[in-house]
């Protein structure tokens, strides 16, 4: 089974850091595109049938209207390819998330706050996207994997064991939890 596994993109970031350097900030930006593009066109020349993003596609907060049609016109062109996005902190599923209000392309799935499972033919994938700026509890101790015939692939934004009160905060999953859910692959996001 092929596929490919990104997180943590956060489409139009302020660059806080960058503010004073505005034009570094905007280089930032236009290299975050350039960089989700380039996932695209690896997608393409590989037959890559499964594309999961594993939260903070975007940032909720300064995301605009024409970087979430730049991101769907990208997913078009992969029409054979399934996407499946888990949102994170900074890019919730909320009432008024461009998830939940903009038509995206027909080979996208967006995970919401309920841990959902999709089988086709050759996996199932469980997802769980935050519905809110903090999740503490998933519900993932409850999932129970029935078929193990074929691989189980988790897509998921959280902090894999969560130490500190801040990481608690973002959705903190043991690793001994998802051992003991024996999933063939998780895709979290990519950093503790």
């Amino acid at each position: 089974m092929k596929f490919v596994h990104i997180a943590d993109l956060h489409l139009d970031s302020p660059f806080v850091t960058l503010a004073n350097k505005n034009i570094l900030a905007n280089l930032r930006r236009i290299e975050q595109r350039k960089a989700l593009k380039k996932v695209v066109e690896y997608i393409k020349q590989n037959n890559i049938p499964y594309l999961f993003i594993a939260g903070d596609l975007y940032e909720s907060k300064y995301i605009k209207l024409s970087t979430v049609e730049y991101i769907n016109n990208l997913f078009k062109e992969i029409p054979k390819t399934q996407i499946y996005i888990a949102p994170g902190n900074h890019d919730p599923y909320t009432k008024n998330s461009y998830y939940n209000t903009y038509e995206w392309s027909k080979n996208v799935k967006i995970f919401n706050a309920k841990i959902e499972k999709i089988e086709t033919e050759e996996v199932n994938i469980y997802g769980y996207g935050f519905n809110d700026y903090y999740c503490t509890n998933c519900g993932i101790e409850d999932l129970k994997i029935e078929d193990k015939s074929k691989p189980n692939l988790l897509v998921i934004h959280g902090t894999l064991d969560g130490a500190s009160i801040e990481e608690k905060q973002y959705n903190s999953i043991a690793k001994k939890t998802l051992q003991e859910k024996e999933f063939n692959y998780v895709a979290l996001r990519s950093h503790p």
